[in-house]
């Protein structure tokens, strides 16, 4: 029997304006796709221009200019139109869709669905079997006494998997997918008899766990904003009168 960490996965992966779920835009996106462990990779990668200035801190980060995306870059509503019918086409083939933080990198995805399409991405998959794999999540509660950061780049060096370019949306998605079948063999014992969709409820339950605790510490005096206990995808915010 194959386990879930060595058979079919999609990876998806976006850089945007910002980090506000609700408000910042994506500026590439890239959907990386293997159908078992160690085979060659199937990539689509996107780049958008949002219609809205890249602040300076973003570009920093992702290396992604005003002048490149409004020279190379194509307007959002087509691009977030087939990016959500790739997701749709991955789900009904049964492929888990691995996703670094989901619950930001959804979120984003939905509401520029919402902001270009008029729709959601619930309604992009309401016939597709919805099932992520969040490097992050698994980590933090299957390694929980370890201490650190727990990014990305964090991982890719703890389960030795090579990270070619990080903040490049390809590099990322390929990363993180790696991450989490390296997470799967390092705990096979707890998790290689559990099925991909099992997972995906339990991961709700454990992102939720992780992010009390982390509002406990806020609620001690720090400054950033409290995380969210959702995933894989935050709520609407309700609509101000």
């Amino acid at each position: 029997m194959t386990h879930w960490y060595e058979g079919p996965l999609a990876a998806f992966d976006i850089e945007t304006t910002g980090t506000d779920a609700e408000q910042d835009r994506i500026v590439s996106a890239a959907l990386v796709v293997q159908d078992i462990s160690g085979s060659r990779a199937r990539v689509t990668r996107w780049l958008v221009n949002p219609g809205i200035p890249i602040p300076v801190a973003a570009t920093e980060v992702h290396g992604l200019t005003d002048a490149l995306v409004q020279r190379s870059g194509r307007w959002p509503a087509p691009v977030i139109e087939e990016v959500g019918r790739a997701l749709a086409e991955q789900c009904m083939a049964g492929r888990p869709l691995v996703v670094m933080n989901a619950p930001f990198g959804l979120t984003v995805l939905d509401r520029e669905m919402r902001r270009h399409r008029d729709s959601s991405l619930a309604r992009y998959l309401e016939n597709a079997p919805f099932c992520v794999l969040d490097p992050g999540v698994l980590d933090r509660h299957l390694d929980a006494v370890r201490k650190g950061r727990r990014r990305l780049v964090d991982l890719c060096s703890l389960y030795g998997v090579v990270l070619d370019g990080s903040h490049d949306a390809v590099a990322d998605a390929a990363a993180a997918l790696e991450v989490v079948r390296s997470v799967g063999r390092r705990f096979a014992t707890a998790t290689g008899a559990l099925t991909a969709a099992q997972l995906h409820a339990r991961q709700a339950v454990w992102h939720a766990a992780q992010s009390r605790g982390q509002q406990e510490w806020f609620a001690r005096g720090a400054t950033r904003t409290a995380p969210d206990p959702a995933w894989p995808l935050r709520p609407q915010l309700p609509a101000v009168a």
